[in-house]
């Protein structure tokens, strides 16, 4: 019989000694990767953005000592061990590309979507490999505190044998002005963090089923606005992902309820909380399990946060990577999995029927044939 795991919601900072060059100075950037790395202790070495001006108001408000004109520039500044990108994807892959070329870079972190293509993410992902270089892409709700010990709860049998599990959006996500630019938009850009975050507890799906529609809200074009996806795992597994993006209407006359739930049933126990970002708030986590907690409910306390704490295990997993030798806990390649599975929700919707992520060969880029 299993019994409670001590639980753990964030994890240990076991190397901080990398230099590291930000690229970005945006809202994820200043508020979420610079805070966590203030609380962490790591050490930021230079930041370069679109605007100069942006970049340095950035650095003064952190202390980054280092401002460069442009992100190649601070690619080329043989002071950094590790490139930290938060840029649009159209063109992040360029600029991978060149710190993979930079023999002073040692890893990249990189944003997610990795690329607007899964083709073009395969693509990356065997030029790193040629190159020897770790390259993780910044899945950060993987470091969410709830999800970090719901995955504890489930890897230690707690629950039992899963059944069923969802996660219930209705929050309005920072959408970036260049998301305006792309057809692409829900599943690309905020589905990607849950359906990543399944394959995380679960591991690789079988097939995904989803549906979309416009958000009449949402005041740019898009393809996909609320959508709705269900997965089926090994083990007979079903998982359920909602995103409606805008949650009711907004205005000064109108009561906000933004949240973000999940829920995951097993034999043995249950677990649910919910996912503090929308409201500032510490993520949260309830569970009773027959088995570790004779059917009482039991709440686990932390104090911190998915925005900003969460990043600081994402760029932690990377260092001590390096330091280490082992894999990241990220590695490019599982994130291509989770491109795939993008990929394959907007196949489902676009051809109206349940995709199998067997369908996709993800040896070889464009070319390659296809199941």
């Amino acid at each position: 019989m299993a019994a409670a795991p001590h639980l753990k919601p964030d994890p240990d900072i076991r190397e901080r000694s990398y230099r590291i060059g930000c690229v970005g100075a945006g809202m994820i950037m200043a508020e979420c990767h610079l805070a966590a790395y203030a609380h962490a202790g790591f050490q930021v070495a230079a930041i370069a953005s679109r605007t100069r001006d942006h970049a340095a108001a950035v650095a003064k408000r952190w202390s980054i000592p280092r401002v460069h004109d442009t992100p190649e520039a601070l690619i080329e500044d043989p002071d950094i061990e590790i490139v930290d990108l938060a840029f649009p994807p159209d063109q992040q892959p360029d600029l991978i590309r060149k710190a993979l070329a930079a023999p002073n870079v040692k890893a990249v972190l990189a944003q997610k979507p990795l690329a607007l293509s899964l083709d073009e993410a395969i693509a990356l992902r065997d030029e790193a490999g040629r190159v020897g270089k770790p390259v993780s892409v910044n899945q950060n709700m993987r470091y969410d505190q709830s999800i970090r010990v719901l995955k504890q709860l489930i890897d230690g049998g707690v629950l039992g044998d899963i059944v069923f599990a969802e996660i219930d959006m209705h929050a309005i996500p920072h959408w970036q002005g260049f998301l305006a630019d792309y057809e692409r938009l829900t599943l690309s850009n905020m589905s990607v963090h849950h359906l990543d975050a399944l394959r995380f507890l679960f591991g690789d799906p079988l097939e995904i089923t989803s549906l979309t529609r416009k958000d009449p809200r949402t005041t740019f074009d898009h393809s996909d606005g609320i959508v709705v996806s269900t997965l089926k795992f090994p083990g007979a597994v079903m998982a359920v992902s909602v995103e409606d993006v805008w949650s009711g209407p907004r205005g000064d006359d109108y009561q906000d309820d933004q949240h973000i739930a999940w829920r995951v049933d097993g034999t043995d126990g249950v677990a649910k909380g919910t996912i503090g970002w929308p409201t500032g708030e510490a993520s949260t986590l309830t569970y009773a399990s027959r088995i570790a907690t004779k059917g009482r409910w039991e709440t686990p306390q932390w104090e911190t946060m998915w925005f900003p704490h969460a990043f600081a295990g994402v760029m932690e997993q990377l260092q001590y990577a390096l330091s280490s030798g082992e894999p990241p806990a990220l590695p490019i390649a599982d994130n291509v999995k989770t491109m795939a599975l993008v990929e394959a929700a907007y196949r489902s919707i676009d051809e109206k029927r349940s995709v199998a992520l067997s369908e996709f060969d993800l040896r070889c880029p464009s070319g390659a044939p296809r199941l």
